[in-house]
């Protein structure tokens, strides 16, 4: 659904429609029910911010995904910082054996991914789940193209890695 009047009543009016896709795509992501219904909040809130300081022209579900995206990897990185300045370890989650290999593996790389650290795991997500281009993950992370090739190349090791270390 796409409104050309960028005007609150523009976004209450979007908001039946665009909701439940928001929060499917960061539930997809985060696998977190609160997660997810957090970062929606937090989206809705940056769209009518965004439309009160008169920087949006068009309002569609389209534009709401791509903020809903920003403020899922600002979640990874708070998460990130939370979790070294506690100096918590996730523990590992045994998932049960399904009788379906490719089930497995799908929550195989579900968990491997959730272990990855805030930065590796965005990447990785923007880039192959979302299947960004790297310029285009790039600028979302606020970096460099050539740093985020580097970045993605660091990621998917230490995917590769924990994944052996999982699967096996």
């Amino acid at each position: 659904m796409s409104t050309s009047s960028a005007d609150p009543n523009t976004l209450v009016a979007l908001y039946d429609t665009a909701m439940p896709q928001v929060y499917g795509y960061l539930h997809r992501r985060t696998r977190h029910r609160a997660s997810a219904e957090d970062i929606t909040t937090e989206v809705f809130l940056a769209a009518m911010d965004s439309i009160h300081r008169g920087v949006v022209d068009e309002i569609t579900t389209a534009w709401l995904i791509s903020i809903a995206r920003h403020k899922l990897v600002d979640h990874w990185r708070r998460t990130e910082r939370e979790h070294r300045r506690v100096g918590a370890v996730a523990a590992d989650t045994v998932e049960p054996e399904e009788p379906w290999a490719a089930q497995l593996d799908q929550l195989v790389v579900a968990d491997v991914l959730a272990d990855l650290g805030a930065h590796h795991r965005s990447a990785l997500t923007l880039r192959y789940v979302d299947d960004l281009p790297v310029p285009e993950v790039a600028d979302t992370l606020d970096r460099t193209v050539h740093a985020t090739e580097a970045l993605l190349v660091r990621a998917r090791r230490a995917f590769r890695i924990r994944y052996e270390e999982v699967a096996t």
